[in-house]
């Protein structure tokens, strides 16, 4: 399984390149999803994922590595 950071085929394919781009499409998507309909989507991505220094990839592996494991252990245990 791939450390956190090396996701670049992942990272190469997100639409946007610097932080700017990336404020550009959270606003965008923020923009599309009806008022007050998705308050906590709204909130991590103006909280969190607009913050200086946010990595998808930080956030994703960790997350993902959680789920695989935990499907790991299940399978195991049959």
């Amino acid at each position: 399984m791939p450390a956190a950071g090396e996701h670049p085929l992942q990272e190469s394919s997100l639409p946007f390149d610097s932080p700017q781009d990336l404020e550009d499409v959270a606003e965008s998507i923020i923009e599309q999803l009806p008022a007050g309909t998705y308050p906590h989507l709204t909130e991590m991505i103006t909280d969190h994922a607009l913050r200086p220094g946010y990595a998808y990839a930080n956030e994703f592996a960790p997350g993902l590595d959680l789920i695989l494991d935990g499907l790991e252990r299940s399978l195991r245990a049959r």
